[in-house]
Parts: structure tokens; C-alpha cells; sequence
């Protein structure tokens, strides 16, 4: 048909002893299975190619046998560069064994050098890892004895410290894609991501290296819609067929058209999770959430607030994403972890690490292995086992607020709940609240420093990062804090009159976090402090759609406003808040309203750029001050 489509065997042959082979994918989603088996046949049947560097920004496998766990034999690989281990035990077993150099570096630095090798730039630079192990000044990113080689320095630009992540030449790439025409163009349309294809065949293009695609079909040169082509064909070199087996969609499903997005399927049809102390832990971690927010979940226990957010039927109210770039819709566990059921969206792998540095998240769900005092968490190594930090540092790192959860103590835990009281029945056997954690994966001090909001969920208890350190600020029903909590930690928290759990959480039923999440009252937006005389209007998620609306918070503004009886200054929290365009003019009329009659200064802020725009420009219309902060630090130090 083409000279593009060849044999898997033909196309891993093109690869020669010490080449820098890069592979995409993430778990199961978009690896080239059919590739990698090639691969490992050819060195076991000839012994070539030897001391490849392998480099990957996701986990790649299956937790067994499948995936990158096909190149864990001594002599094919000389070294690693891996964004993550956890599902390929084969490779981590060969790194703690010190059987390969091996590098860790967080996702997105790998996705983002990735576009800085395929336009020709030296390195990266970026500030996600200061603070942990991969800060020169504790690790680099190195995980053994036998690697030596500094890949990552320590630089000032600015005045400010960054990190320089290090440009290397592509010799390989193994991608996948669903349909290649003749003439190589690939098109993704049964894929669950979209993942960093594209990058990855510039990269490779552009070091002069070879681009291998794995596909199900082929197609007529020519036939693909320009839109649908994600991988030009002028980038690949060639193209393997691959059979259903070595070609599942994950290493869980082999086809779901909900995770693709060609068709949605009713979200009844996910079943809830049973009560136990995964899901308290997701129930209260949702009462963190709020209306209108961009919300991220991690790999593990924060899956299951996909589940309690379904059917609590709050999915419409918040955007829940996963780091490989979905948007909306309910995200997967397990295996089919990285996908999503009816996604809104999906973003390509690199442009989600881009909106992830930028701050774009508002909260951030992350799984909790290891703390200590002064709130650093380890997420990457435990002894002898290796696991690294995916997308954890850049996620962690840059969310406006992140909320770590896990069970209190591992290793045989077992409880009970019964009519609304929690009850340990087997304590579990290991510590996770340490004086000190083997390896810092999450800086506590990086997060006092940039004053991050940073949340401890347990399923008897919740700790607060404050700036003496760890706070405890809740604890279960039917847990005493003498028997259950600290015997369970190496260190003393502050204790000060914590208050008890929400009750709904240790009840069967749902908890009613969708009445919550759009009823809070307007009285309880709006407080006074009588000792700044200010007055703190929260309208945070707040949905102004008519006339009636505007009139209602008229209403409330003023009998406060009244009962204080003189002018005041004002702070107004605009984040997450929509004003429907019908109304915008009353509502800026109000606003004037209220700026002439009570306030003596007033300080707005939003983190949405479309509502400072839109606001300011009406507000500069009626001869008020247009300018509106970005954040709450901004706007009460004026």
C-alpha cells in the first residue's frame, strides 16, 4: 500500500544500541503495546539494541507485565527518564536495584521539555520541583547510588531561583493513533486522550530521529479530514497495524465510545460507592469544593469524589479535570484512570500542564502516603518501593488551594460506621504522620511562603497547614482524639477546640451538597467587621440571572448595610461569580447605587479575567473606579 506501512518487527529495527527512545502514553491510554512487544522480542532473540535511554513522562503500564514493563531486561536499557513508576514495577525494581541510571522529573517539565527539544532550545526552565527532591540542593531528580550526572540546575532569572531542565537529542519515538491514510497522516478519533503526540514527533523530527506510529487501520492516501489529522504525515516515518489485543483502548477496556467522547451514556448507569473510609474521605473532601471551580483529582483515593460528586449531582456546578487533559464529564479509577465518561473536552497532554502551571486550578485533590510536621508530603518513595511523582509536584506546586486525603493510618486498617459514628475496629499497622518524610514530593515551607491554603483529610480527622505548622481542625463522631488520633503521629499538632466532622459524611444517604453548592444564603455572604469598619460581601459562585436576583441582593446589601448606620469601606469577592448579560446593566446600576450611598472605598477582585473586563468597562461607564484585583491579597492591601 504505502512504503510507511511496515511490520512491527521492520519498524523496531531501524533502532540502534545507545538511541534516546521517547514513548507517549499514560497507563494504557495511547501506549504502543504492539511496539514495545516488538521490541522486547527483538533483544531477546538477538540481544540488540543495548543501553537505550528511555524517557516517558507518564506511567506507562499495567502494574504486571504490559507497557514499559516489556523493557525491564538488563542490558536494553542503560537509563531512564520517567515522569512516573508506579505502574511499571519491572523498571522501578531495576532502578532500586541499581541495575539502570534512572532520573525522575515531574510530568509536565517533561511535556514542556519536549517542546523546548522539538524547537531547538537548550533546556527548560521552570519552578515546579523547588523545595522537593528535585531541587538540585537535595536529589535533582536522581533515584539511585549510580546516577551521578547532573541534568537539572539551580538559576536565577529575575532576581528568583529556577529550575533549568537540560535538552537532549531524540533519536526514536513510539506514538499511537487510530486510523493512518497511506500516505502516514494519523488521525485519534477512538482515543481517550489526545496525549503529546504531536510534540513528540517534532522532537524526534527535529533531532533528526525516526517517528513510529502504532494505528488499527489503515486509510486511502488523502482520505482523512484535514481536522482529524493530529500527527501530519510529513512527521511520520512509519506505520504499524496493530491486532485488537496489543491495540486496547486501555489495559482495562478495550473500547468504551464514552471515554472518547463520540457518545454519552447516562450517568445513572455509574453505580455509587459503597460507605466506607474511602468514601467519607471523598464526602469531605467534596464539602471543599465550590460552584463554578476548575478542579483537579490524582491518581488513587482522589478518584472516588468523581463518584461522590456524581451522586451528590453536582457535576454541572464545578469542572473536574485529570493532568492528561480531560475536562468535565466523571472521571475514571484504576486501569481506566486518565479518562473520563462523557468528557466536556479534551485537552492536549502538554497544554493541561501549561494551564496547571499557570495556576489555572482552583483546587487541587491529591492522594496523601507520608507527612510530617511541617506539612511536606511524600508521594514518590517509600524504602525499596518506587513510585515518583507524575504530574504531583507541578499540581501540588501551582493549584490555588490543594487538599491531600488518605486513610489516617495504612497497613490493615479496618472501621465500622454505625448510626453516623465512625469506629476503628483494626488500627492499621503503618505511621503516615512522621517526624520527618523519607523523600519531600510537596514542600510545606514552598506552600507558607506563597500563603497556599493546603488541607490534610483523613477519614477521622482533618489537619490544616498553617504557619507553626500542622493545625488539627476536625475530628470524626465516635473518635476520641487521646485513643485514635495521636498515638497515630510522630509529631504534636496545635490543638485548639477542633470541631466535629459534618455528620451528613457518616450517613448512608446522600448528603445534599448539590442545595449547598447554589443556596448559600445572601445573609450569610455578607459580614461586618465593626473594628476595620469594612464590610466583606462574598459573592463567590454566585449566579445573578434576573431582575428578581438583583433586586434580592439589593435587598440583603442594604438591611446590613442600614443596621451599621454610616459608610463603610467594602471588600467584594467576585470569584466564580456570573452576572447574565440581560441583567448586567441593573446590576451595574446597583453596584453604582450602593458605591454612592454607603461605602467610603471599596476593593473588588476575581481570578476571571472575562468578569474584570466586563465589570470594570460598565463600572468605568458610570464613573466608578474600574479597576478589579485578581486576588484577595491584592484587594484588601489597598
Amino acid at each position: 500500500m504505502s512504503h510507511k506501512i511496515v511490520s512491527a518487527d521492520q519498524a523496531v529495527a531501524i533502532i540502534h544500541d545507545g538511541d534516546v527512545l521517547a514513548t507517549s502514553g499514560y497507563g494504557g491510554h495511547g501506549t504502543p503495546e504492539r511496539l514495545l512487544v516488538a521490541l522486547e522480542k527483538r533483544f531477546l532473540d538477538s540481544g540488540t539494541p543495548t543501553k537505550l535511554t528511555l524517557v516517558h513522562s507518564t506511567g506507562q503500564g499495567d502494574l504486571k507485565e504490559r507497557g514499559l514493563n516489556h523493557l525491564a531486561h538488563q542490558g536494553l536499557l542503560k537509563r531512564l527518564i520517567s515522569g512516573y513508576f508506579g505502574l511499571t514495577p519491572k523498571l522501578a525494581k531495576m532502578v532500586t536495584g541499581g541495575q539502570i541510571e534512572a532520573y525522575n522529573f515531574p510530568e509536565g517539565c517533561i511535556l514542556q521539555l519536549y517542546r523546548d527539544i522539538a524547537s531547538g532550545k537548550p533546556g527548560t526552565f521552570s519552578k515546579v520541583g523547588l523545595g522537593t527532591y528535585i531541587d538540585p540542593r537535595q536529589d535533582g531528580g536522581k533515584m539511585n547510588s549510580i546516577t551521578t550526572e547532573e541534568l537539572i540546575e539551580l538559576t536565577e532569572l529575575g532576581g528568583e531561583e529556577w529550575l533549568f531542565f537540560r535538552s537532549f537529542p531524540i533519536d526514536v519515538v513510539f506514538l499511537r493513533g487510530t486510523t493512518a491514510d497511506t500516505d502516514g497522516n494519523i488521525s485519534i478519533e477512538r482515543e481517550a486522550l489526545v496525549l503529546e503526540d504531536l510534540v513528540l514527533a517534532m522532537a524526534a523530527k527535529n533531532s533528526g530521529g525516526y517517528v513510529i506510529c502504532q494505528v488499527e487501520r489503515i486509510a486511502e492516501g488523502g482520505t482523512l479530514p484535514a481536522r482529524q489529522v493530529r500527527i501530519p504525515g510529513m512527521m511520520v516515518d512509519c506505520v504499524v497495524v496493530s491486532e485488537p489485543d496489543h491495540h486496547m483502548q486501555n489495559f482495562a477496556t478495550s473500547y468504551n465510545p464514552a471515554f472518547s467522547g463520540e457518545l454519552r451514556i447516562p450517568s445513572q448507569s455509574i453505580d455509587p460507592m459503597p460507605l466506607n473510609e474511602r468514601k467519607i474521605i471523598a464526602r469531605r473532601c467534596a464539602m471543599e469544593l465550590r460552584a463554578n471551580s476548575i478542579v483537579n483529582l490524582g491518581i488513587g483515593m482522589p478518584e472516588g469524589i468523581g463518584s461522590v460528586c456524581n451522586e451528590e449531582r453536582i457535576h454541572r456546578y464545578i469542572t473536574l479535570t485529570a493532568d492528561p487533559g480531560i475536562v468535565g464529564g466523571v472521571p475514571m479509577s484504576g486501569l481506566d484512570f486518565g479518562a473520563a465518561t462523557n468528557p466536556t473536552a479534551l485537552m492536549d497532554h502538554p497544554a493541561a500542564f501549561d494551564f496547571i502551571d499557570g495556576g489555572g486550578l482552583d483546587v487541587a485533590f491529591l492522594g496523601l502516603a507520608q507527612c510530617d510536621r511541617h506539612g511536606n508530603v511524600n508521594a514518590s518513595k517509600f524504602g525499596d518501593r518506587l513510585t515518583g511523582c507524575g504530574g504531583f509536584i507541578n499540581i501540588s506546586q501551582n493549584s490555588r488551594k490543594v487538599v491531600f486525603m488518605g486513610t489516617f493510618r495504612a497497613g490493615g486498617l479496618k472501621v465500622s460506621i454505625d448510626e453516623g459514628q465512625l469506629r476503628i475496629v483494626e488500627e492499621g499497622r503503618i505511621l503516615k504522620f512522621l517526624e520527618a518524610v523519607e523523600q519531600i514530593t510537596f514542600s510545606g515551607r514552598v506552600a507558607r511562603e506563597k500563603e497556599q491554603p493546603v488541607l490534610f483529610i483523613t477519614e477521622r480527622c482533618v489537619f490544616r497547614l498553617t504557619g507553626e505548622g500542622m493545625e488539627l481542625v476536625e475530628v470524626a463522631p465516635g473518635i476520641d482524639i487521646e485513643r485514635d488520633i495521636l498515638p497515630g503521629l510522630e509529631f504534636e499538632p496545635r490543638i485548639d477546640n477542633p470541631e466535629p466532622m459534618d455528620a451528613r459524611i457518616f450517613l448512608p444517604e446522600p448528603m445534599g451538597l448539590r442545595d449547598n453548592m447554589i443556596t448559600i444564603s445572601l445573609e450569610h455572604r455578607i459580614h461586618y467587621n465593626p473594628d476595620s469598619n469594612t464590610i466583606f460581601l462574598n459573592f463567590a459562585g454566585l449566579i445573578v440571572r434576573t431582575s428578581k436576583d438583583v433586586d434580592d441582593i439589593r435587598e440583603a446589601v442594604e438591611i446590613r448595610m442600614k443596621a451599621v448606620g454610616k459608610r463603610m469601606h467594602s471588600v467584594v469577592n467576585y470569584d466564580s461569580f456570573i452576572v447574565y448579560e440581560d441583567v448586567m446593566d441593573q446590576y451595574a446600576d446597583l453596584v453604582q447605587y450602593i458605591d454612592d450611598t454607603y461605602y467610603l472605598s471599596v476593593a473588588r477582585y476575581t481570578t476571571s479575567a472575562f468578569l474584570r473586563l466586563k465589570l470594570g468597562k460598565e463600572l468605568g461607564k458610570r464613573r466608578l473606579s474600574p479597576h478589579i484585583y485578581e486576588t484577595e491579597e491584592e484587594a484588601r492591601g489597598k
